[in-house]
């Protein structure tokens, strides 16, 4: 397949606000060996990209310091984690069979070769990503999606939002019949929980703001309970039995309030932090309920490989918030930070 030399991509060179981000002609990078080229159909947004930028991480040695996900970044660096397109190339000892199919990568970098290695990078922070027209991943990692009904701004939706969310149900082992709380359920990561909570059969309780309790609901949402009200009463009083399973991305004040409504032998799994970073809580109401918090960040390849499953029957839909030439990427992130919308965000170079 025909490529350019070279291709538009939307770098940043230091840490800022979405000024930060620049739109710039660069050369096409070349797959080395057990590597393919994809040229980029869609790149979705996520809130790694706005906290990459910004260098919000932190080290463990100092929380308040300018950092990536796993460390300094290597500066210029192409943003975007999440690439669905079509393989235009391979690299030395890479079958060319896969020239031309539509694939969905998934952008963790692993610390090991095994099934349940745990990510310790990601592409768009520890390697370049898929703001730009074409992008270079490990084959072992690129996903044969050409069956899939659905669209490439849907399957971009899923490495990170609906990797993430998968990797959180699995290690909070939900099962059907169980009920799963969802927090912050308007975003990527809140719609994909309900969905694949629902498709698991469970029960859903979901916390949402009041505008976008409807939109929540039509996701999957069994009960959505008003985040501006007394969110522990409402709990209660959709699930007096209790939570099995919360699946969390606020934490902050939530955990303190919410760890006393877990059933026995519950289970709280937390994958973000956007309600603060800094959490107390009752340990009395962890050992004494044989209770469990487990944090969970992103997915293992055997849980990508169950996503990828999902997406080729279709069995999720994607909640498409809305799209944005690349060279719009400072507003598609301005867009993201206001959190305004429900399902995700996406760019089409």
């Amino acid at each position: 397949m025909a490529v350019s030399d070279s291709m538009q991509a939307v770098r940043i060179t230091r840490h800022g606000g979405p000024e930060v981000l620049e739109l710039t002609e660069v050369a096409v990078p070349a797959p080395q060996a057990g590597e393919v080229l994809v040229r980029v159909g869609a790149v979705a947004l996520n809130n790694t990209d706005l906290w990459t930028r910004e260098g919000a991480y932190g080290r463990p040695d100092d929380p308040k310091a300018l950092s990536g996900w796993r460390g300094p970044i290597d500066f210029p660096r192409i943003q975007g984690a999440d690439v669905a397109g079509q393989v235009v190339a391979v690299g030395p000892g890479v079958t060319e069979d896969l020239v031309g199919r539509r694939v969905v990568v998934d952008p963790a970098i692993y610390d090991t070769d095994g099934s349940d290695a745990n990510p310790v990078g990601l592409m768009g922070s520890e390697r370049d990503g898929g703001y730009a027209e074409y992008v270079t991943a490990s084959a072992k990692r690129v996903h044969d999606v050409t069956e899939s009904p659905l669209t490439d701004e849907q399957l971009a939706t899923l490495p990170t939002a609906y990797g993430t969310a998968l990797g959180m149900i699995e290690r909070g082992r939900l099962r059907k019949g169980e009920t799963a709380l969802v927090s912050g359920a308007s975003g990527g990561v809140g719609v994909a929980l309900v969905q694949i909570a629902r498709a698991r059969g469970a029960r859903v309780l979901a916390i949402s703001s009041a505008p976008k309790i409807d939109a929540v609901r039509e996701a999957g949402a069994h009960e959505v309970i008003d985040r501006a009200g007394d969110i522990a009463e409402q709990i209660r009083a959709a699930a007096p039995e209790g939570v099995d399973v919360a699946l969390d991305v606020v934490a902050g004040e939530l955990v303190s309030e919410g760890l006393p409504l877990l059933r026995e032998g519950g289970r709280w799994v937390i994958a973000g932090a956007l309600g603060g970073y800094d959490v107390t809580f009752d340990v009395r109401r962890l050992y004494l309920h044989n209770a469990q918090v487990i944090g969970s960040a992103m997915h293992t390849p055997t849980h990508f490989d169950l996503l990828m499953d999902l997406a080729r029957r279709g069995e999720v839909q994607p909640v498409i918030a809305a799209t944005f030439p690349l060279d719009q990427a400072a507003q598609a992130q301005e867009e993201l930070s206001r959190r305004g919308h429900v399902g995700k965000i996406v760019m089409r170079p």
